[in-house]
């Protein structure tokens, strides 16, 4: 068994018996990334040499038995949305080509705390805007299971390299379904926690309200070995709620019997595709085996999920990049003749096309005359999304849906048409809205072999149920 396709919770014992050693794990998933990654393209910035420093110290940790836990020796990646002190942290976008952080985001502050070795920086559509990664100014990840077709997005990069097995987990960002959407696509699973559990301090902001960071990993079990380590209260986040962090591991020992599950009609539309839907009411059935109570939900609001994020993300990304404008830091225009024209042509040139998109949007919406139309509306519509769940759960003890309508499309497929690219997120986006955990777990594959993922979707802090 080549030592890179192994979980976390497996591969960790054998470090810590030193049946293997970190180098030599190192290596075997360096193996896997020189053998795929020239041709998926799931990373913006590969970390070898500190990769194999770090593998150095943590096999001296294990040897010393010192502080381990079940992420010492164990290599990873993140998203290149994250900051990471003295590492290119482009968000995938030209105007950003050049920044260095100073200083490392808290997520990435917790892994290394951790003793998890980062190995690089994953691939994504330009500031998480995207739901196909074909967003990036730089390159176009390909889905391991299919290269003519989309990892998913906009944590597209980070999906495709844990499929490919070029890393154990990675941490990525869902503000529409970014994490789970991508998951669905190549057969991982990925957790969105509860806005609020994990730190967005050092995370670069697309939109405040709804952005999230959460693992990727090829096990359940895994995921919840990632959230442990990130996790958690930060003063230096004033969304970051403190809540005590409860033990992930031993929520995983529990059986399902007696759970309620509801199965939201709204959610099995016109549209989804047959094996989509196939795979999630097999899943379902399973689940019932197991001991679940199954009942079907309303959540009537759902309709309006996709209109009122499209106002609300634009206009809170319309606010967030209005920072990117050739003075302090990022891309300037060499071509200049003013002020005026310094911030148009740096933000002309620096922006690619779907960010230029929502910017528009977005500023569209918070504009004097239009505010209460439609972002103040918005917001009233999305606390009636909000109700809709706690109406549910006051009934059940999750809910489960599809990730996506359809399984992973072919590149361009949906590109010239934006509106279909955003109807990719219709079953995520309201979890967003409504600030709740979501997973996506592989629960089938279509006729042509890409997998289908099931979403599991919890109360408020409740990533554990």
């Amino acid at each position: 068994m080549n030592p890179a396709e192994l979980a976390i919770s497996e591969v960790s014992k054998k470090l810590q018996s030193r049946e293997i050693g970190v180098t030599e794990l190192l290596d075997s998933v360096f193996s896997q990334l020189e053998k795929y990654e020239p041709e998926l393209d799931a990373f913006a910035t590969i970390l070898k040499e500190k990769a194999y420093k770090k593998a150095e110290e943590c096999q001296h940790g294990i040897y010393k038995k010192r502080n381990a836990t079940p992420l010492t020796g164990i290599p990873i990646s993140v998203k290149d949305i994250f900051c990471t002190e003295g590492v290119l942290t482009s968000c995938a976008s030209k105007i950003l080509e050049n920044f260095v952080p100073p200083y490392d985001a808290t997520v990435v502050a917790k892994l290394k705390d951790s003793g998890a070795i980062i190995i690089g920086k994953t691939n994504m559509d330009e500031f998480a805007m995207g739901s196909s990664t074909e967003n990036s100014a730089f390159k176009k990840t390909k889905n391991p299971w299919d290269i003519s077709r989309v990892p998913g997005g906009s944590s597209g990069g980070s999906a495709a390299s844990v499929a490919a097995c070029m890393g154990f987990a990675s941490v990525g960002t869902d503000t529409g379904g970014s994490i789970r959407q991508p998951a669905s696509f190549c057969g991982v699973a990925g957790l969105k926690p509860t806005y609020g559990r994990v730190s967005r301090y050092g995370m670069i902001a697309f939109a405040s309200s709804l952005d999230q960071g959460g693992p990727f990993a090829r096990t359940v079990e895994d995921c919840a070995i990632m959230l442990s380590a990130i996790a958690g209260h930060d003063p230096m986040d004033s969304t970051s709620a403190d809540i005590a962090v409860p033990d992930y591991l031993k929520e995983i020992t529990h059986d399902i019997k007696g759970l309620k599950l509801g199965i939201p009609k709204e959610y099995f539309i016109k549209g989804i595709d047959n094996e989509v839907e196939l795979s999630v009411r097999k899943a379902i059935k399973e689940l019932e085996k197991l001991g679940a109570e199954v009942t079907e939900i309303t959540l009537p609001s759902t309709e309006y999920g996709l209109a009122v994020y499209y106002i609300l993300a634009p206009s809170e990304a319309s606010s967030n990049l209005a920072r990117y404008d050739g003075v302090k830091y990022g891309y300037r225009s060499p071509s200049l003749n003013n002020l005026m024209d310094m911030y148009c042509r740096t933000r002309a040139e620096g922006f690619g096309p779907e960010v230029k998109r929502r910017i528009m949007l977005g500023t569209y919406a918070l504009s004097a005359g239009y505010y209460d139309a439609y972002y103040k509306k918005a917001q009233q519509v999305r606390r009636l999304v909000r109700d809709d769940f706690e109406n549910a759960f006051k009934k059940v003890d999750a809910i489960l849906t599809p990730t996506s309508p359809t399984p992973a499309f072919r590149f361009g497929e949906k590109t010239q048409d934006p509106l279909t690219m955003y109807l990719s997120d219709v079953f995520t986006i309201p979890l967003n809205l409504a600030g709740l955990p979501g997973i996506s777990v592989p629960c089938g594959f279509s006729t042509g072999g890409l997998p289908i993922g099931l979403q599991i979707i919890g109360k408020p802090f409740d990533e554990g149920m």
